[in-house]
């Protein structure tokens, strides 16, 4: 098992689910009458306790969405690294069924490598849109390796939201008519330098960061 296990609770069930590449969790934070699912996978790095993961599934079943958490099997099983590509889409596409078994329609998204497995297999499964959240544009450096025709070819309307320093893609970097919202400052995980401010008093730039990322996802869904 991981290393992070979930914190199973009655307002927090977790769902395993079987796919190909092996069993699956989704930990679910659900709205009272939603009308929408955002899907959310994680990084290649890290798991779902990701700081704009966790935000995003903390605030938004007050507006009505549904947030499902996914955990890919590579994470469930303990293991370091992520697979190939086809292996996530695999598992992603196995586990959308349960998704979608929640009525509501659903929007993929993920961060980093999760926000890839979603915009690659959205239009496939049906997702209504998809929140791409520090879409990796390319490798740190190499600006001539570009994966915009991942995000591109999605077939349904995307929000990008990314750090203004990200090395992995900076907003400016993204193709023309990409609806991108910029973090300032922000890194590849959203963390901000301690000297960065914040628009209130008495709050941190990393407070004021996290609460751009969830304002911005929240506006987006509830035009969607």
């Amino acid at each position: 098992m991981s290393g992070q296990e979930p914190v199973e609770s009655p307002e927090h069930p977790v769902s395993e689910i079987t796919t190909p590449a092996g069993p699956a969790r989704v930990t679910w934070h659900r709205a009272p009458g939603a009308r929408r699912v955002l899907a959310l996978g994680h990084g290649a790095g890290g798991g779902i306790e990701a700081r704009d993961l966790a935000a995003l599934a903390t605030a938004l079943p007050a507006h009505g969405v549904t947030v499902a958490l996914v955990e890919q099997p590579w994470r469930v099983a303990g293991r370091k690294v992520a697979p190939a590509p086809k292996t996530l889409d695999a598992a992603w596409t196995a586990l959308w069924p349960k998704l979608a078994a929640e009525g509501p329609p659903v929007v993929a998204g993920g961060r980093s490598a999760g926000a890839r497995v979603a915009c690659r297999t959205a239009r496939g499964l049906g997702a209504v849109g998809v929140v791409a959240l520090s879409f990796p544009l390319h490798p740190p450096g190499r600006p001539e390796k570009s994966r915009a025709e991942e995000l591109l070819g999605a077939g349904v309307p995307v929000l990008v939201v990314q750090g203004g320093r990200d090395p992995f893609g900076r907003p400016e970097e993204f193709p023309a008519g990409t609806e991108v919202v910029e973090v300032p400052a922000a890194d590849h995980g959203f963390a901000v330098p301690r000297r960065a401010k914040a628009g209130q008093p008495g709050a941190s730039g990393q407070d004021a960061a996290t609460a751009l990322i969830v304002d911005a996802v929240t506006r987006w869904l509830g035009r969607e």
